[in-house]
């Protein structure tokens, strides 16, 4: 217990003058109760850092509390009072993290690790270790990092898995020899000794051991010396040799009494009271007999004592009382702290698992998207290319599993930046009418297969023309009118577009995708915007689909600011209703141009000069052929130190590059491009993930970026905007 328990101190206003006496002052009172920390005088420290504690949340300095506490938490742990040396290390934990200082954190994460072994919870202990562990290696604090090697050591040995702890000794040895700790060397020869006899290796455990003991003689460890005495005992009690055994368990008992002596000496004084109030019966027992010795007093004599001893005894219980109920809210606070820390643990390890998922995903869809690249472009060239009408079929059937493969992946990297918020709004003028007419034309070939009418609504009192994000708003309308056509054979589906309300040129739009298909029981519409989520698996095996459209639906519309909801019956329909803000525009939009090289005459296609830097021999062939039928032709490389060559020596209008080759990558070869040539338009031709690498590539001096596989329409706009900003820089 410590005074400054209730003390509550408020920071007044203190000059900055001020602040630093202050600050000196508590700087004073910890280096003092260090000395007296290491002189073994316990109480003599917890009273200095008292006073350093109370003078520190004066100037709300947090890197100061967090270190006096976790000085606090190491006396209390060595006095025996483990729970309340929890306590001050949990709070000490809270405050380095809040003041980030990350060298006493770790020392903090190591002796809470300390206590969790005290108690053998071996497993908890190896947590905090670890953290420690990180932290001191994050700072480059090797030398302290030696001993928490040390510990996790012997974590493991208590885990019986004695090939970690061994792995973890020698790592400690290492350092201990580098920075000369010899404490920690000889601690560490001593544990890995008891592992080696662990597993039978008495020759070396022995040897191990000695070295041990040679090291603390000559130091004067004396803890150490004991416990070695007690290991070599052991050894020679395997060996069979008892009269050495003998010998050195005499020796282990009789210096481990005189250290047993000194330890009594600083027990708690929480303790101390408990004994003297154990026996408080007997004490009341002794002062009424003395009340009747003294039978020749005065009445008043009498009355006074029997008074005082009433009073003894009952301060005596209200203390007691109070110790225990302090202990009792001492437990439950040590408690929340531990669970706290448990709890940051815990965040730490489900932020690395979503990075790993994150990557993971990067790297599977890059590897997939590399091979649907062939699969796409040689189906769409095999279809284009005048098949044989039984072949027709089957190049049909090939194109319908790359694009549904292709559409999972794009799903399952929406889904992925959604849960990351790395989708960013982007809004653009556009009419909003013909927008929702052109995704209904795109779906109608799907809805004719089902027998299905499609119809559109829109409120005339809602304009045309607005400025929001029309590829979101698309990607909704596509995947909720998808999803009724699956659902609906020989049906309606109603597209309702109406003014829900406005402000001035602000409008909430609803919209509203109604159909008479299977419906929705009640007690599936609870998951339906979850990932993965269908109404059952004979619906998913009947209908298809990867249960991941609503769910993409709900993250789009959530990152619009607008809302969802649905209306169902099972063997009646669904209707989806969404809201969400949109701003009117004035301004005329203008048609934007669907062909290009074919209605271009001032562009002289035969002189344009365009490499393509590509490693897989199929993809050079689709790309090739792609560009000969825009009339386009093109030189190919297969690594980035050709391509460089080729820049250097030919005055190339394009390069389409791709980043992983054999070599130097498509970055490393931009980035040398760039060194002598700042205007040529290299385009990212890759499967990899853009939105994490698009800092990359804007570094690297890409011009753009043409993700694989592409949609011709998109390659073949940003090729020809390319070429003519190229064009109409060249002077005449």
């Amino acid at each position: 217990m410590f005074f400054f328990a209730g003390l509550n101190l408020q920071a007044q206003d203190i000059s900055e003058k001020e602040k630093e006496v202050i600050q000196g002052k508590i700087n004073y009172n910890i280096s003092l109760a260090q000395k007296n920390i290491d002189n073994n005088e316990f109480y003599k420290a917890q009273s200095d850092l008292d006073q350093a504690l109370a003078l520190a949340h004066q100037i709300k300095d947090n890197r100061s509390i967090g270190l006096i506490y976790s000085k606090i938490g190491k006396i209390q742990f060595i006095t025996e009072e483990p729970v309340d040396a929890l306590k001050s290390l949990f709070k000490a934990v809270e405050k380095q993290r809040f003041a980030e200082d990350n060298i006493n954190i770790a020392e903090t994460y190591k002796t809470i690790g300390n206590i969790f072994m005290s108690r053998k919870e071996y497993s908890r202990a190896l947590d905090y270790y670890n953290s420690a562990q990180q932290a001191f290696e994050n700072e480059n604090l090797h030398d302290y990092a030696a001993e928490t090697m040390l510990y996790k050591g012997d974590a493991h040995y208590n885990l019986e898995k004695y090939d970690a702890a061994e792995t973890e000794y020698y790592d400690a040895i290492s350092l201990a020899k580098r920075y000369k700790n010899n404490k920690i060397l000889s601690s560490t020869y001593l544990s890995l000794g008891k592992t080696k006899a662990k597993t039978g290796d008495l020759t070396e455990a022995e040897n191990l051991i000695k070295q041990a003991l040679t090291i603390a003689n000559k130091n004067e460890y004396r803890g150490l010396v004991s416990n070695a005495y007690a290991s070599l005992s052991e050894v020679y009690s395997q060996k069979e040799d008892y009269k050495l055994a003998n010998s050195f368990l005499k020796k282990h008992i009789t210096l481990n009494d005189s250290l047993l002596q000194v330890k009594r000496s600083y027990l708690s004084p929480e303790k101390r009271l408990d004994k003297l109030y154990s026996n408080r019966i007997e004490y009341q027992k002794e002062k009424e007999a003395d009340l009747e010795k003294e039978a020749s007093s005065t009445w008043l004599e009498k009355l006074t004592t029997i008074l005082s001893i009433a009073l003894i005894t009952i301060l005596s219980l209200l203390t007691l009382s109070l110790y225990k109920n302090n202990n009792i809210r001492l437990k439950s606070n040590n408690i929340l702290h531990k669970k706290n820390a448990e709890l940051t643990i815990a965040m730490e390890k489900a932020e690395l698992a979503t990075k790993t998922k994150a990557n993971f995903l990067s790297t599977v869809t890059h590897e997939l998207r590399t091979p649907l690249y062939a699969v796409t472009g040689l189906t769409n060239m095999l279809l284009e290319e005048n098949p044989k009408p039984a072949q027709i079929q089957h190049l049909k059937s090939l194109k319908f599993s790359g694009d549904y493969l292709l559409t999972f992946i794009n799903d399952i990297l929406q889904i992925n930046k959604i849960e990351a918020n790395k989708v960013d709004i982007e809004p653009e003028v556009f009419n909003l009418k013909k927008k929702v007419e052109n995704v209904i034309s795109a779906l109608n070939n799907s809805a004719t297969d089902n027998n299905i009418k499609l119809h559109l609504e829109y409120d005339r009192d809602l304009p045309t023309n607005f400025n929001a994000d029309q590829l979101k708003i698309s990607q909704i309308l596509i995947n909720l009118i998808g999803n009724s056509i699956k659902f609906t054979k020989d049906g309606d589906i109603w597209v309702r577009i109406l003014k829900q309300s406005k402000d001035g040129e602000n409008f909430n739009v609803k919209f509203e995708v109604e159909d008479n298909g299977i419906g929705i029981s009640q007690e599936k519409q609870q998951n339906m915007f979850e990932s993965f989520s269908q109404g059952s698996i004979q619906i998913n095996r009947k209908y298809g689909g990867t249960g991941l459209g609503l769910s993409i639906v709900k993250g789009l519309i959530d990152i619009l600011k607008g809302k969802i909801y649905l209306k169902s019956e099972l063997g009646k329909g669904t209707t989806f209703f969404f809201e969400i803000p949109m701003k009117k525009s004035n301004e005329v939009i203008v048609e934007k141009k669907a062909n290009y090289f074919n209605e271009i005459d001032e562009l002289e296609l035969s002189n344009i000069k365009i490499l393509v830097v590509e490693d897989n021999k199929i993809n050079q062939m689709i790309t090739k052929k792609i560009l000969n039928k825009m009339k386009l032709y093109c030189d190919v490389v297969d690594n980035g130190e050709d391509a460089v060559d080729k820049v250097k020596s030919i005055n190339y209008d394009v390069v389409l590059m791709d980043i992983h080759m054999p070599g130097i990558s498509g970055m490393e070869a931009t980035k040398l491009i760039r060194e002598f040539d700042k205007e040529l338009t290299i385009f990212a031709l890759t499967a990899v993930t853009i939105e994490d690498k698009m800092q990359e590539f804007d570094e690297a001096g890409f011009t753009d970026i043409i993700p694989k596989p592409f949609k011709q329409e998109e390659f073949e706009k940003k090729l020809f905007n390319a070429l003519m900003l190229t064009k109409k820089e060249t002077p005449s």
